[in-house]
């Protein structure tokens, strides 16, 4: 049975050991504009909700990129829910481009305006976060960003009697390397009920 100690690892074989077993992980498909004007956009995989009163969620940047920059500058970004559909394109938006290439060009993307905010959607994505910057946090050689959501638009095909179908919503998660995972079998499990509470 292969057994690792951490302070024995490589940073590269850190990174591919941890993000091939944290599995399957969300992406947050960022909208950033630059002071100069040019839209940003980018999949971070580092991901999550950190509350929900108030509502804030946290995505992580490695090293300093454009994303970053950007919301330092302006204090504000966008998330857009990566669906199955959207996975070729969203996959362009990941390559190395120099900060005046705006990557909905580069990626061929529409993009749609923010409502509260100015920053970039993802026009066609099934959902999408608006952000003010809540904290930035330097943590390892990640940089957590949190963001205090301002306003979320879901899609009319996804919203269902109240709530957002995940069959239709067809969220996209990164594994290892280049993989990536459909939604998939979903299994529905009750919580468990003690005399403790729910």
């Amino acid at each position: 049975m292969p057994t690792f100690d951490a302070a024995d690892l490589s940073t590269a074989d850190a990174y591919a050991l941890l993000t091939s077993l944290v599995v399957p992980r969300p992406i947050a498909w960022v909208g950033t504009r630059s002071r100069e004007g040019v839209d940003n956009l980018a999949p971070h995989s580092y991901f999550t909700v950190v509350s929900s009163d108030p509502p804030i969620v946290v995505f992580v940047s490695v090293g300093t990129k454009d994303t970053l920059s950007n919301v330092r500058d302006t204090g504000v970004f966008t998330i857009s829910v990566v669906s199955r559909p959207q996975l070729v394109a969203m996959n362009a938006t990941a390559a190395r481009v120099p900060p005046d290439v705006d990557e909905f060009d580069h990626a061929d993307l529409a993009r749609a305006a923010a409502t509260t905010i100015e920053a970039p959607l993802v026009a066609g994505a099934p959902a999408s976060l608006e952000c003010d910057v809540h904290d930035v946090r330097e943590v390892g050689d990640g940089t957590m960003v949190f963001g205090a959501v301002r306003h979320v638009t879901v899609a009319d095909r996804v919203w269902r009697d109240g709530a957002v179908d995940m069959g239709r919503l067809e969220p996209v998660g990164r594994l290892a390397a280049s993989q990536y995972a459909p939604l998939g079998e979903i299994i529905a499990l009750d919580r468990p009920t003690t005399e403790y509470g729910g």
